[in-house]
């Protein structure tokens, strides 16, 4: 069988491989490497800059928070207990949708004590739209991962789903939640200051419009294919982010 390579350039204009299964595949393949990079880092806004900077999905490649307004959330008993506060310690909720150019890519629930924040901090968590890790970073922060949970996988065959592998999260469509992290902030003494619900949407994948929202029954054709149709390997061409 003949075998085909096709070589993906560093910038999504550049396109991806033909037919949709292979594009779910890679996008779970990315979405894995994000996962990854997620989970390496401290500041989740630095590490989404780099990766939408990577994959050219915005120039420039800066993250926005758009504040998310509603009522006040109140933490549960649980979330009061790895803050480590009392019922009567005042914590701020805030919502934000985490957006890169024209994609949302992260919509994220911080519960943080404001106590535990300088003056100048808090006042501009009030009142911008700067990302938390932007408006926190001179204290430098370290990031506990409590959970990571991949949301999506692409559809599986059919001996993989009868074995339990994640088969009720297979589809055939990319859904708009795609990973989620729950993680905790500390300062550098270990005093926990933040509490962070971030799910990440589809719009964080390198997917060009509208491939990334279509069905494997609407699978683009595979005209990109040097060489012949047998077998179809891709292979990325940059590096992921750091």
């Amino acid at each position: 069988m003949t075998q085909t390579t096709i070589e993906l350039a560093d910038r999504v204009q550049s396109g991806l491989c033909p037919g949709s299964a292979t594009l779910h595949l890679k996008a779970y393949a990315l979405l894995r490497t994000l996962n990854v990079e997620l989970l390496r880092h401290d500041s989740a806004t630095l590490t989404l800059e780099r990766w939408c900077e990577a994959w050219g999905l915005a120039s420039p490649a800066r993250i926005v928070a758009e504040r998310r307004h509603g009522p006040h959330v109140e933490p549960s008993l649980e979330q009061r207990g790895l803050l480590g506060v009392s019922m009567t310690d005042a914590i701020r909720h805030r919502r934000v949708g985490l957006r890169c150019g024209d994609r949302v890519v992260s919509e994220a629930d911080n519960w943080y004590v404001p106590a535990r924040l300088t003056a100048a901090m808090n006042r501009e968590l009030d009142t911008t739209d700067a990302p938390f890790g932007r408006a926190v970073r001179s204290l430098d922060f370290r990031r506990r991962t409590l959970s990571s949970r991949l949301l999506w996988l692409p559809l599986l065959p059919a001996s993989g789903a009868d074995e339990g592998s994640g088969a009720e999260l297979a589809s055939p469509v990319i859904p708009h939640h795609v990973l989620v992290h729950r993680a905790v902030l500390t300062r550098a003494d270990g005093t926990p200051f933040s509490l962070l619900v971030e799910t990440y949407t589809r719009d964080v994948l390198p997917l060009p419009e509208p491939q990334h929202r279509l069905s494997v029954a609407a699978a683009p054709n595979a005209s990109m294919v040097r060489g012949g149709p047998a077998s179809v390997t891709c292979r990325m061409t940059n590096r992921s982010p750091s």
